[in-house]
């Protein structure tokens, strides 16, 4: 695996274009996303996502500034969101555990208030997200000192075919604006 720096690179495109995919990963890739604590909250104003509850079906919601203020409300300290350092932090530790649990990690990119990954070989993407957090947590924590820095559970989507891994690695590593902390795996030729 390759670490790529974005900043030295004229086209991302391009180099996302050279993504090999391994095909015995395809049966097990997940698209994870989990964000920063605070900074998407049930009624936000892009929409929000309702997790499905007791047979209720969840989904996409519009905005409600009602429930959005309620929510605020509720938290027990402000949102907090990532700078290139703490963002820099949570990638080296993704892969370290990738590295510690031979999972492949195809792409990572870590933004100011969310992380998206696509991953191989997982039989429990929600233990990725935890483990993921919990690697990050504990090097953020020397860094910064201890405080709240994730919400709760995030989206696990299986990635069926080889298509949709190359289709999320392009949405990783081209569709989140400008980068900051970013790896995608890619076979060097």
């Amino acid at each position: 695996m390759d670490l790529v720096d974005w900043r030295r690179v004229d086209s991302r495109a391009a180099v996302a274009r050279q993504i090999v995919i391994d095909p015995e990963a395809s049966t097990q890739t997940y698209l994870l996303t989990f964000c920063c604590y605070g900074t998407h909250l049930p009624g936000d104003e892009r929409g929000w996502i309702e997790r499905q509850r007791a047979g209720q079906r969840g989904g996409f919601r519009e905005p409600e500034r009602a429930l959005h203020r309620f929510a605020r409300e509720q938290m027990l300290e402000s949102p907090y969101t990532l700078d290139d350092e703490s963002a820099q932090t949570v990638l080296n530790a993704i892969q370290e555990v990738c590295v510690a649990r031979a999972w492949q990690l195809l792409a990572t990119h870590v933004r100011t208030n969310h992380v998206h990954c696509v991953v191989g070989g997982l039989a429990q993407p929600n233990r990725a997200i935890g483990d993921f957090k919990a690697y990050a947590s504990r090097a953020l924590n020397q860094m910064e000192g201890y405080r709240k820095r994730w919400s709760r559970h995030g989206s696990t989507r299986r990635l069926m075919d080889s298509a949709a891994i190359e289709s999320a690695v392009r949405y990783v590593a081209d569709g989140q604006g400008a980068p900051m902390a970013i790896y995608v795996w890619h076979r060097n030729e």
